[in-house]
Parts: structure tokens; sequence; C-alpha cells
């Protein structure tokens, strides 16, 4: 059975005074659930160093919400996998769709980072969906699979064995808005049908969370679907509360 993961994206948000009262809960909490299900938090690249100091030795790991393609060099502003496994991360969000449509990520730069993520030992969680007009056009499922298969044909099926796939239809980001359960569950089901056409052991094994304003109140209802492993969260992991209820959702 698949373990889940709940994996709070904290996006350009946080100081040190309010990490700190953040985290402090996030431990007080979240120490108590034990090891059923996943916990961690992806954090801007300043605050990584006091998170691997507050969160290590705890059970919620921590991660970064980006990484270059590039190993090194004159890539001013960017920051490598290299200086991530210094924080010790275990996780990086790659292809968030931010990251796409605000500067302009391709499907082919996205599976860039996502190979050197794993080259480095760092578990990847792969960002896929689709917009609002994309799916009044009735192409989600279209765009979706172009995104997972950008990133198969470079890294190949069986890295998805060390990787976790994020389902997050955009227009359900920050707007309130969320994709019932079932219309959650039926995306999810053909991202791991899809992957099951090259390798049906990978598909039954890889973690698919849902990235779509996740909510302490419907947190238990999405994750009791069965292709539904977890979340991506935003705005809630913001919320010491909002979190450790979802993450608790994803121990019962």
């Amino acid at each position: 059975m698949r373990k889940k993961l709940v994996a709070g994206n904290w996006k350009m948000h946080g100081s040190l005074l309010d990490n700190d009262t953040l985290l402090n809960a996030l431990n007080k909490g979240i120490a108590v659930l034990g090891n059923e299900a996943n916990c961690a938090v992806c954090v801007p690249y300043p605050y990584l160093a006091m998170v691997q100091s507050k969160l290590q030795g705890t059970n919620i790991k921590w991660g970064a919400q980006n990484v270059s393609q590039h190993e090194k060099g004159a890539y001013t502003g960017e920051v490598s996998a290299v200086m991530l496994n210094d924080f010790n991360c275990t996780y990086v969000i790659v292809g968030h769709s931010e990251r796409r449509m605000l500067y302009g990520e391709s499907n082919q730069v996205v599976a860039e980072k996502y190979l050197t993520a794993q080259k480095h030992k760092l578990v990847p969680i792969l960002c896929v969906g689709e917009t609002l007009e994309q799916r009044d056009s009735d192409t989600t499922e279209q765009i979706i699979e172009e995104q997972v298969n950008a990133v198969l044909a470079l890294a190949g099926v069986d890295s998805l064995s060390n990787a976790v796939i994020a389902y997050e239809p955009v227009w359900a980001i920050g707007t309130g808005k969320t994709a019932t359960p079932q219309q959650a569950q039926d995306i999810h089901h053909f991202i791991r049908q899809g992957i099951a056409k090259q390798n049906a052991e990978v598909a039954a094994g890889v973690t698919v969370l849902y990235g779509g304003s996740v909510k302490a109140n419907n947190a238990a209802e999405l994750f009791a679907m069965p292709d539904i492993d977890g979340g991506l969260i935003g705005g809630a992991s913001l919320i010491a509360d909002d979190f450790i209820a979802i993450c608790k959702a994803a121990h019962s």
C-alpha cells in the first residue's frame, strides 16, 4: 500500500519570526501522529537552514520549491541541487504551475530539472495540471499526458519509483475552487493508467498528490479516493492548525 504524503508549499511567504512560530506548532502537532504518513514543508531558499535546524530529528521532512537544471556556473540567481543537498533536503518541487506560467518553464526544462534533482538524490515533486482554458477546451488529459511524457522521455518510467507526482488543476489554486473528489480521482486514475502503459508495477507504486486548494475540511474526503495519495498544500500549509489537520487526515 502506498504511504500518503502531505507536502506544504510555502510559496513566497515567511519570516524568521513567523517561521519559528509555525515550525514550533508543527513539531508539537505532527510529532504525535506517528509514521503512517509522511509530512514535509517546501520553503523559500533563505529559510532552508532554519527548517533544517528546527526539523532535523523530527518526523517532518523538508525541501525546496525549485531547482536549477544546471550543476553550477554563471547562472545568477539560480540554486543548484548540490546546494540543496547541503541543507539535507529530501524533496524539491519541479514544474509548479506558477513556474510554468509566470517564468515560462517548458515541459523540457521541467524534465531537465527533474532529472538533475534525481541525479543528486533529491525526490522531485513533479507538478502537472491544466488551466481553466485548457479544461474548458476539453484538453486536460492531453496537457497532462504531454507534461508527464516529457519527463518519462528524458528520465525513464523507472525514475518514478523515486519521485512524486502532484496533480494541480491550475484553476483551483488559490481560488477557493476545488475539484470534487471524484473529478480529482478521475485525473489521478488517468495519470496512473498512463504510467501503467509503460510499467504497471511503477504505476501502482507511484505517489500521486492532489494540489488544488486542499483544506482541513475537505482533505479526508479527497484522501479517501483510491488514487489520491495525499496533497501538495499551499495557503493552508501556513496555518499550523490547518496543516496539522490535513496531516491527521492523511494518517487516518
